[in-house]
């Protein structure tokens, strides 16, 4: 029988590899060996100020290395999965690393893509105020966490995981939110399907990445997409993250359907 392939897992901003301690399991259990590490300057063991001018390809490039030192490792791709602006990251790495299927949870989306809210336009529009340089590290503003991203957790547990956010790039937010101000195009994606199989999925309650937003990166990659009804933006761990992981796991086991079909 053959092994299961392993699944990288990428965190989102102010964030780390601990996002997905409750998330891999389901994963884990259904034999993906599964790699969630921290992004560059995002380690528990990392100064606040490493992240300070680190850009989104940093964090491509690291993922892309990943990607390969697990490919050879093992003799097959791996999964892909993003969540957030992981989920940019991830929509980045996977046009030069060896990747089998990408996952996206509530992917921040790339170069070209405008959003469809008011809530979107208004952080765009902060940024330049939060973050006057693209060179020094942004402190999560942990109210805003709460009320956006962390909506649906139990107090206790929003608690927790807002103490646990770090300080994040300035210049990842900004190549990420105001992209049109970027004249590198350093989060472009082409659009067009990516010779692989992707899964896009949204909350329906995220203010964050609206669906209408999320729908628009779906298209554009030409994968599958699904609304998880009720469900705002921490897809990983708010409640019903369960069925996240079993959505996905339906999914991938599908796609092994039709390769042996």
């Amino acid at each position: 029988m053959s092994r299961s392939p392993s699944i990288i897992m990428v965190h989102g901003a102010f964030c780390g590899g601990w996002v997905f301690d409750a998330f891999r399991q389901p994963f884990e259990a259904a034999g993906h060996p599964v790699l969630a590490p921290d992004l560059r300057g995002h380690g528990a063991g990392d100064r606040p100020g490493e992240v300070g001018g680190l850009s989104m390809a940093d964090y491509a490039s690291d993922t892309v290395g990943l990607c390969r030192r697990v490919a050879e490792a093992e003799g097959s791709a791996p999964i892909l999965l993003g969540h957030s602006m992981g989920g940019l990251v991830a929509q980045m790495a996977a046009r030069r690393a060896p990747v089998s299927a990408l996952v996206l949870l509530a992917p921040s989306a790339p170069w070209g893509v405008f959003g469809s809210s008011l809530e979107e336009a208004v952080t765009a529009a902060a940024l330049p105020v939060v973050a006057p340089t693209p060179f020094s590290p942004v402190d999560p503003d942990l109210q805003l966490l709460k009320a956006f991203s962390l909506d649906r957790l139990a107090p206790a547990a929003r608690e927790a995981a807002a103490r646990r956010t770090r300080p994040e790039s300035a210049r990842a937010i900004l190549e990420t939110l105001t992209w049109w101000l970027d004249p590198l195009m350093t989060t472009l994606a082409p659009p067009g399907r990516l010779g692989l199989d992707s899964l896009v999925l949204s909350g329906s309650r995220d203010r964050v990445h609206p669906p209408a937003t999320v729908r628009q990166v779906a298209k554009r990659l030409g994968g599958d997409y699904r609304e998880m009804p009720g469900m705002s933006h921490w897809l990983p761990g708010e409640p019903g993250w369960e069925a996240v992981a079993g959505a996905i796991l339906d999914w991938l086991a599908a796609r092994r359907g039709q390769a042996t079909a």
